[in-house]
């Protein structure tokens, strides 16, 4: 876990050149390559509950709000309230059971026990009774929520923004429909008939009335910017300041519509609605990340993390850093994947090699977008999305790395390997392998600081890592039994430290 919360030691470079650690990034087994979460089209499966796990359609949700009915979160620390059920003594009803009345005064003598409800806060011990708000007899029922000053106001313009975007989107459906091209001389069935929708309303009398007029916004009163704000009070800086009564800066945001300045106004809110996404490459339209669709299942349909498919590499220690002297730095690599990879370690690019790279990819992808469009047998939906614009790595090379002579192979991941003893095999390992166990690998690298560096600048090396992956996920029937083996590239920065003398 210390690993996953320290610094960001090592990095991997996406394909459009934004740096992230491993466990942030994901692979695509179809482009072979890197992609991070700008290069992946986020979509919503579903909308659920985190407390009561109730699965809400989409278009119900965005009619609650993204809010849940039944939960709430308490308002001084936004924790999940709790239903705390408590018993009273209230009189007995003087109606009998066939709804007759009975003696008032045998009646008014019996006193019958019952259970209400209450919401309370198991962390900071908050309930609905310190702002005034009623036991319910239900622990389900509809709890009193706080009315707004401008709640009004609120619905007005939220109603007038949505009739103006329904009558542009109709205007821009209509001009497109103007202006696409006919791409048949019959556009329909009845066209060929002699028969159009036109006459056979007409034969119907239908058509005897008026053509439906376009909807437009409703106007509002617009609002008026005044000077005149009211004075504050006289007691403001004499008065003590309890800031035990006073809501904090959280609590506040946690209500924008109504934003409490005291404590005895703090009312619980509907808890927000969780989604479970999924997530699409961007380049070939195929799923990275697909969840389950049960709220209360935690496993993936397709889990394509980098972590489980790309040789990890991790910072193990490094020699004091000198200006003009090597330093030695010792790396572990572990291969995550079933299959022995042949790793080798390769210069980075240089920056006109980088360009040449990136100008290659876009011309690419504009290549695919001008078919795909020109396509008219090609759906929208499968038409290329918009893909992050490959950019030069934000990242200034302050060490040289001095490159091993021979490639080298790290075992296969054998999970019960991790209980066996540590015995070297009759494997002849190069000399920059210093220990070897299982799926893990450590070598040893010098590393030249360049010149110019000061005391206590950081030092900032990288490498490109080649590896065989074995894909056995293809689309050929006859080549999955036996697998495609891929040599990849990826490009890998190393944070070692910094300058000492």
């Amino acid at each position: 876990m210390d690993f996953f919360l320290s610094k960001k030691i090592v990095e991997y470079a996406c394909l459009c050149g934004v740096l992230s650690p491993l466990t942030k990034l994901y692979f695509c087994r179809h482009c072979l390559n890197l992609r991070c979460a700008f290069c992946c089209h986020h979509e919503v499966d579903s909308h659920f509950c985190s407390n009561c796990l109730e699965n809400i359609p989409s278009s119900e949700a965005k009619l609650r709000k993204n809010k849940c009915n039944t939960c709430f979160d308490c308002p001084s620390c936004q924790a999940t309230l709790s239903a705390r059920a408590t018993s009273i003594q209230v009189p007995m009803s003087t109606k009998g059971e066939g709804g007759d009345e009975t003696d008032e005064g045998s009646a008014s003598n019996k006193m019958v026990t019952k259970k209400m409800y209450y919401l309370a806060c198991l962390a900071c011990r908050w309930t609905s009774r310190d702002v005034g708000i009623s036991d319910q007899t239900s622990q389900t029922c509809s709890w009193p929520e706080q009315e707004y000053f401008h709640s009004t106001r609120f619905q007005l313009l939220s109603e007038h923004f949505q009739a103006v975007v329904l009558c542009d989107k109709e205007e821009k459906q209509d001009y497109l429909r103007r202006k696409t091209v006919k791409t048949s001389k019959f556009p329909s069935m009845t066209d060929r008939t002699g028969l159009t929708v036109a006459s056979i309303r007409r034969q119907i009398g239908f058509d005897k009335s008026a053509p439906k007029a376009k909807p437009k916004p409703t106007n509002i009163t617009p609002s008026i910017a005044t000077s005149e704000v009211e004075d504050l009070p006289d007691e403001i800086f004499t008065k003590p300041v309890n800031l035990k009564n006073i809501t904090t800066i959280k609590q506040r945001l946690a209500q924008p519509a109504n934003q409490p300045e005291t404590v005895k106004h703090l009312y619980p809110q509907h808890k927000n609605l969780s989604i479970k996404r999924s997530l699409r490459c961007r380049h070939c339209e195929h799923n990275v990340i697909k969840p389950e669709y049960n709220p209360s299942s935690i496993k993936y349909r397709i889990q394509l993390f980098a972590s489980n498919h790309v040789p990890e590499v991790r910072f193990v220690k490094a020699d004091p850093f000198k200006i003009g002297e090597s330093a030695s730095i010792i790396l572990k690599i572990i291969n995550p994947t079933i299959n022995d990879m042949t790793i080798t370690i390769m210069d980075l690019p240089t920056e006109d090699e980088e360009k040449m790279a990136i100008e290659e990819m876009r011309k690419t992808f504009d290549k695919s977008v001008s078919i795909a469009t020109k396509s008219s047998l090609t759906p929208s939906i499968m038409r290329p999305s918009l893909i992050e614009d490959p950019r030069m790595v934000d990242c200034k090379i302050t060490g040289k790395i001095e490159l091993p002579d021979s490639s080298f192979v790290v075992n296969q991941r054998d999970d019960s390997a991790e209980f066996d003893d540590d015995i070297q095999g009759d494997r002849q390992d190069p000399r920059f392998i210093i220990w070897r166990k299982a799926n893990k690998v450590e070598i040893k690298l010098n590393v030249i600081p360049c010149d110019g560096l000061k005391k206590d600048d950081d030092i900032i090396t990288g490498f490109t890592m080649q590896f065989t992956y074995s894909n056995v996920h293809t689309s050929t029937p006859e080549k999955e039994s036996q697998g495609l083996r891929h040599a990849l590239n990826v490009r890998v920065y190393i944070n070692p430290g910094k300058i000492s003398e």
